[in-house]
């Protein structure tokens, strides 16, 4: 399943890199393309960063075949971002979001990888692909900054640019074949 985690995310990281490479992220103190999973940051890295796509992969189930080591899989994607406007009223901040969900449309096509071990280098093809659905935008999943504290005098910096950050949980299933199932 790593394999497949590792080059649904490479893919993504590669078109961002070429569609806006403007768009980017200090990890560890390296400039990356603004495309990060979760799951590989470190656990001091603190506060997530405004226009950066933040990748969770969620539940694995088997879709097809005859066990995990040989059926189609599934796993329930999540990519958040969020935006503060790029000036200090913030009052393009729905421009921002806007432009980051076109980007994230565009660099998730096509819907498909090669499936590659990322362990070795150079990394090696596993003859297999890793495709994945359209992302999806539900309503619920749509957040701007609400009633909080912001509003008051105490309010701390991060307070007040939580509760105005406008921002987006896009859906994705991926599909591939277990690494066991090349062949």
């Amino acid at each position: 399943m790593q394999f497949a985690k590792d080059s649904f995310f490479l893919a993504l990281q590669e078109r961002l890199a070429g569609l806006n490479p403007a768009r980017v992220v200090t990890v560890s103190g390296a400039m990356v393309p603004a495309v990060v999973v979760l799951e590989n940051l470190p656990p001091a890295y603190g506060e997530r960063k405004p226009n950066t796509f933040y990748v969770e992969f969620g539940a694995a189930q088997l879709e097809l075949g005859g066990g995990w080591n040989c059926g189609l899989m599934s796993l329930d994607v999540a990519i958040s971002y969020y935006s503060l406007g790029s000036v200090a009223s913030m009052v393009d901040r729905g421009r921002l979001l806007a432009q980051l969900d076109t980007e994230l449309l565009s660099i998730c096509q096509p819907p498909n990888t090669e499936k590659r071990d990322y362990s070795r280098s150079p990394s090696i093809d596993l003859g297999t692909r890793v495709f994945w659905s359209e992302p999806t935008f539900p309503v619920n999943d749509v957040a701007a900054g609400g009633e909080s504290s912001a509003g008051k005098g105490s309010a701390t910096q991060i307070e007040r640019q939580e509760a105005a950050r406008v921002e987006r949980k896009a859906r994705v299933k991926m599909y591939f074949f277990p690494e066991g199932a090349q062949s």
